[in-house]
Protein backbone atom coordinates (compact mmCIF):
# COMPACT_ATOMS: atom_id res chain seq x y z
CA UNK A 1 0.00 0.00 0.00
CA UNK A 2 0.88 3.54 -0.95
CA UNK A 3 2.47 5.62 2.28
CA UNK A 4 1.45 9.11 2.59
CA UNK A 5 4.73 11.67 3.66
CA UNK A 6 4.46 14.96 5.18
CA UNK A 7 7.80 16.65 4.23
CA UNK A 8 9.28 20.49 5.95
CA UNK A 9 11.37 22.50 4.30
CA UNK A 10 11.23 20.65 1.22
CA UNK A 11 11.91 23.08 -1.91
CA UNK A 12 15.96 22.90 -1.54
CA UNK A 13 18.71 20.95 0.52
CA UNK A 14 18.23 17.48 2.53
CA UNK A 15 14.23 18.15 2.32
CA UNK A 16 14.38 18.33 -1.44
CA UNK A 17 16.39 15.18 -1.67
CA UNK A 18 14.11 13.46 0.94
CA UNK A 19 10.84 14.04 -1.36
CA UNK A 20 12.68 12.79 -4.45
CA UNK A 21 14.14 9.42 -2.56
CA UNK A 22 10.18 9.33 -1.43
CA UNK A 23 8.80 10.02 -4.97
CA UNK A 24 11.21 7.81 -6.53
CA UNK A 25 9.72 4.44 -4.52
CA UNK A 26 6.22 5.48 -5.39
CA UNK A 27 5.02 7.33 -2.01
CA UNK A 28 2.58 10.40 -2.05
CA UNK A 29 3.87 13.22 -0.72
CA UNK A 30 2.68 16.60 0.90
CA UNK A 31 5.58 18.92 0.67
CA UNK A 32 6.05 22.46 2.29
CA UNK A 33 8.38 25.22 1.80
CA UNK A 34 8.26 28.99 2.65
CA UNK A 35 9.70 29.82 -0.79
CA UNK A 36 6.91 29.00 -2.51
CA UNK A 37 8.72 29.85 -5.94
CA UNK A 38 10.93 26.70 -5.03
CA UNK A 39 8.36 24.79 -4.36
CA UNK A 40 6.05 25.13 -7.35
CA UNK A 41 8.99 24.11 -9.25
CA UNK A 42 10.07 21.14 -7.28
CA UNK A 43 6.62 19.87 -7.89
CA UNK A 44 6.99 20.64 -11.43
CA UNK A 45 10.11 18.69 -11.91
CA UNK A 46 8.45 15.28 -9.72
CA UNK A 47 5.27 15.81 -11.88
CA UNK A 48 3.27 13.46 -10.24
CA UNK A 49 -0.53 13.47 -9.47
CA UNK A 50 0.52 12.01 -5.98
CA UNK A 51 1.99 15.62 -4.82
CA UNK A 52 0.52 18.06 -3.05
CA UNK A 53 2.10 21.33 -2.28
CA UNK A 54 1.14 24.13 0.31
CA UNK A 55 4.03 26.81 0.70
CA UNK A 56 3.71 28.77 3.96
CA UNK A 57 5.56 29.74 7.18
CA UNK A 58 6.31 26.65 9.00
CA UNK A 59 6.05 28.49 12.22
CA UNK A 60 2.16 29.58 10.94
CA UNK A 61 -0.20 26.95 12.94
CA UNK A 62 -3.02 28.14 10.01
CA UNK A 63 -0.46 26.01 8.08
CA UNK A 64 -0.22 22.99 9.86
CA UNK A 65 -3.90 22.79 9.80
CA UNK A 66 -3.63 23.07 6.00
CA UNK A 67 -1.27 20.67 5.94
CA UNK A 68 -2.94 18.23 8.31
CA UNK A 69 -6.14 18.49 6.08
CA UNK A 70 -4.59 18.09 2.66
CA UNK A 71 -3.52 14.28 4.00
CA UNK A 72 -6.41 13.80 5.34
CA UNK A 73 -8.42 14.63 2.70
CA UNK A 74 -6.59 13.96 -0.51
CA UNK A 75 -5.14 10.95 0.76
CA UNK A 76 -7.31 9.53 4.03
CA UNK A 77 -4.07 9.16 6.13
CA UNK A 78 -0.51 10.17 6.77
CA UNK A 79 1.92 7.85 7.47
CA UNK A 80 5.39 9.24 8.18
CA UNK A 81 5.90 13.18 9.14
CA UNK A 82 9.49 14.28 8.46
CA UNK A 83 10.29 17.31 10.27
CA UNK A 84 13.16 18.63 8.34
CA UNK A 85 12.68 22.80 8.06
CA UNK A 86 15.22 24.39 9.95
CA UNK A 87 17.17 27.67 10.12
CA UNK A 88 20.65 28.50 11.90
CA UNK A 89 22.77 31.88 13.05
CA UNK A 90 26.26 32.51 12.82
CA UNK A 91 27.21 35.45 15.41
CA UNK A 92 28.60 35.55 18.44
CA UNK A 93 25.96 35.77 21.19
CA UNK A 94 27.07 38.80 22.98
CA UNK A 95 26.50 40.78 19.28
CA UNK A 96 23.38 38.91 18.31
CA UNK A 97 19.70 40.77 18.55
CA UNK A 98 17.41 38.18 20.77
CA UNK A 99 15.11 38.49 17.77
CA UNK A 100 17.47 35.87 15.72
CA UNK A 101 16.97 33.38 18.83
CA UNK A 102 13.53 33.76 18.89
CA UNK A 103 13.27 32.95 15.08
CA UNK A 104 15.59 29.60 15.39
CA UNK A 105 13.63 28.67 17.99
CA UNK A 106 10.74 29.61 16.53
CA UNK A 107 11.47 27.40 13.35
CA UNK A 108 13.83 24.74 14.66
CA UNK A 109 11.25 23.94 18.13
CA UNK A 110 8.53 25.14 18.48
CA UNK A 111 7.30 24.72 14.84
CA UNK A 112 8.02 20.92 14.39
CA UNK A 113 6.54 19.95 17.96
CA UNK A 114 3.58 21.94 16.80
CA UNK A 115 2.94 20.45 13.64
CA UNK A 116 3.80 16.43 15.32
CA UNK A 117 0.95 16.96 17.68
CA UNK A 118 -1.42 18.48 15.00
CA UNK A 119 -0.49 15.38 13.01
CA UNK A 120 -0.96 12.75 16.01
CA UNK A 121 -4.69 11.86 15.45
CA UNK A 122 -4.16 11.06 11.34
CA UNK A 123 -0.29 9.09 13.20
CA UNK A 124 -1.84 6.96 15.51
CA UNK A 125 -4.58 5.64 13.09
CA UNK A 126 -1.71 4.36 10.43
CA UNK A 127 0.69 3.24 13.29
CA UNK A 128 2.60 5.92 11.72
CA UNK A 129 6.12 7.46 12.31
CA UNK A 130 7.55 10.60 13.43
CA UNK A 131 11.12 12.27 11.78
CA UNK A 132 12.36 15.21 13.16
CA UNK A 133 16.28 16.56 11.88
CA UNK A 134 17.73 17.27 15.23
CA UNK A 135 21.73 17.90 15.22
CA UNK A 136 24.80 17.22 17.23
CA UNK A 137 24.77 20.43 17.94
CA UNK A 138 22.38 19.85 20.12
CA UNK A 139 24.37 17.68 22.10
CA UNK A 140 27.70 19.76 22.54
CA UNK A 141 28.39 23.60 22.57
CA UNK A 142 29.39 25.58 18.90
CA UNK A 143 30.58 28.71 18.98
CA UNK A 144 28.51 31.21 17.38
CA UNK A 145 25.83 28.70 17.68
CA UNK A 146 23.93 29.86 20.63
CA UNK A 147 20.35 29.56 19.47
CA UNK A 148 20.43 27.03 17.36
CA UNK A 149 22.47 24.69 19.64
CA UNK A 150 19.74 25.68 22.09
CA UNK A 151 16.98 24.93 19.81
CA UNK A 152 18.45 21.65 18.32
CA UNK A 153 19.03 20.37 22.02
CA UNK A 154 15.34 21.49 22.88
CA UNK A 155 13.93 19.36 19.92
CA UNK A 156 16.30 16.40 20.96
CA UNK A 157 14.98 16.64 24.40
CA UNK A 158 11.10 17.20 24.07
CA UNK A 159 10.70 14.30 20.71
CA UNK A 160 12.79 11.95 23.24
CA UNK A 161 10.09 12.23 25.68
CA UNK A 162 7.11 12.14 23.27
CA UNK A 163 8.81 8.99 21.87
CA UNK A 164 7.57 7.02 24.94
CA UNK A 165 4.48 8.79 25.38
CA UNK A 166 3.56 7.79 21.69
CA UNK A 167 5.18 4.43 21.40
CA UNK A 168 1.80 3.19 23.53
CA UNK A 169 -0.34 4.43 20.45
CA UNK A 170 1.94 2.81 18.29
CA UNK A 171 3.74 5.61 16.70
CA UNK A 172 7.47 5.15 15.68
CA UNK A 173 9.91 8.13 16.29
CA UNK A 174 13.33 8.49 14.57
CA UNK A 175 15.68 10.87 15.43
CA UNK A 176 18.68 12.42 13.29
CA UNK A 177 21.67 13.53 14.79
CA UNK A 178 23.62 14.74 11.41
CA UNK A 179 26.93 17.38 11.57
CA UNK A 180 27.70 19.12 8.90
CA UNK A 181 25.37 18.65 5.18
CA UNK A 182 26.03 20.74 2.57
CA UNK A 183 22.69 22.51 2.35
CA UNK A 184 21.08 25.80 2.26
CA UNK A 185 20.84 26.04 5.70
CA UNK A 186 24.33 27.00 6.24
CA UNK A 187 24.48 29.21 3.18
CA UNK A 188 21.40 31.21 4.06
CA UNK A 189 22.60 31.34 8.33
CA UNK A 190 21.72 34.01 9.97
CA UNK A 191 24.13 37.17 11.43
CA UNK A 192 23.76 38.81 14.52
CA UNK A 193 21.61 41.36 12.78
CA UNK A 194 19.29 38.84 11.53
CA UNK A 195 20.55 39.47 7.95
CA UNK A 196 22.28 36.63 6.04
CA UNK A 197 25.43 35.73 7.69
CA UNK A 198 28.80 37.35 5.72
CA UNK A 199 31.23 34.97 6.86
CA UNK A 200 31.96 31.40 5.83
CA UNK A 201 31.43 28.65 7.98
CA UNK A 202 33.46 27.10 10.02
CA UNK A 203 33.12 22.85 10.48
CA UNK A 204 34.21 19.57 12.46
CA UNK A 205 34.16 16.50 10.42
CA UNK A 206 33.03 15.58 7.16
CA UNK A 207 30.56 17.23 5.62
CA UNK A 208 28.49 14.91 3.28
CA UNK A 209 25.78 15.71 0.89
CA UNK A 210 21.97 16.12 1.48
CA UNK A 211 21.65 12.87 -1.22
CA UNK A 212 23.98 10.72 1.13
CA UNK A 213 21.75 11.87 4.33
CA UNK A 214 18.48 11.28 2.47
CA UNK A 215 19.25 7.88 1.79
CA UNK A 216 20.50 6.99 5.59
CA UNK A 217 17.20 8.43 6.78
CA UNK A 218 14.93 6.32 4.32
CA UNK A 219 16.93 3.48 5.18
CA UNK A 220 16.33 3.96 9.34
CA UNK A 221 12.54 5.07 8.74
CA UNK A 222 12.36 1.46 6.87
CA UNK A 223 13.66 -0.63 10.36
CA UNK A 224 11.61 1.94 12.34
CA UNK A 225 15.19 2.67 13.37
CA UNK A 226 14.77 4.75 16.56
CA UNK A 227 17.60 7.09 15.99
CA UNK A 228 20.35 7.99 13.38
CA UNK A 229 23.88 9.11 14.13
CA UNK A 230 25.60 9.23 10.47
CA UNK A 231 28.64 10.48 11.47
CA UNK A 232 31.21 9.02 13.31
CA UNK A 233 33.60 11.62 13.85
CA UNK A 234 30.67 13.97 15.31
CA UNK A 235 29.34 11.46 17.33
CA UNK A 236 32.95 10.94 19.38
CA UNK A 237 32.83 14.77 19.53
CA UNK A 238 29.94 14.47 21.41
CA UNK A 239 31.26 12.28 23.52
CA UNK A 240 34.53 14.23 23.88
CA UNK A 241 32.73 17.36 25.38
CA UNK A 242 31.18 14.68 27.90
CA UNK A 243 34.46 12.89 29.14
CA UNK A 244 37.07 16.30 28.84
CA UNK A 245 34.95 19.14 28.44
CA UNK A 246 37.77 21.55 28.88
CA UNK A 247 40.02 19.63 25.79
CA UNK A 248 36.92 19.98 23.93
CA UNK A 249 36.99 23.98 24.39
CA UNK A 250 39.77 24.24 23.33
CA UNK A 251 40.03 22.45 20.53
CA UNK A 252 36.27 23.64 19.22
CA UNK A 253 37.84 27.52 20.27
CA UNK A 254 40.63 27.12 17.93
CA UNK A 255 38.57 25.81 15.34
CA UNK A 256 36.01 27.97 15.16
CA UNK A 257 37.65 31.27 16.45
CA UNK A 258 36.28 32.71 13.03
CA UNK A 259 32.44 32.76 14.15
CA UNK A 260 33.75 35.34 16.89
CA UNK A 261 34.68 38.24 14.89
Amino acid sequence: MMNVVLITGAASGLGWELARACHARGDALVLTDINAAGLHERMAELGNEQIIGIAGDITDPQLHQQLIAACSERFGKLDVLINNAGITHRSPTIKTDPAVFRKVMAVDYHAPLELTLSALPLLRKAGGQIAAIGSMAGWMPVLGRAGYCAAKSALSQSFEVLRAEVARDGIGMLMVYPSFLDTPIDRNALGADGKPANHARSTIGNIRGADWMASQIIEALDKRQQRLFPDRGSWLASLLWRIAPAFYYRKMSARFAGEMA
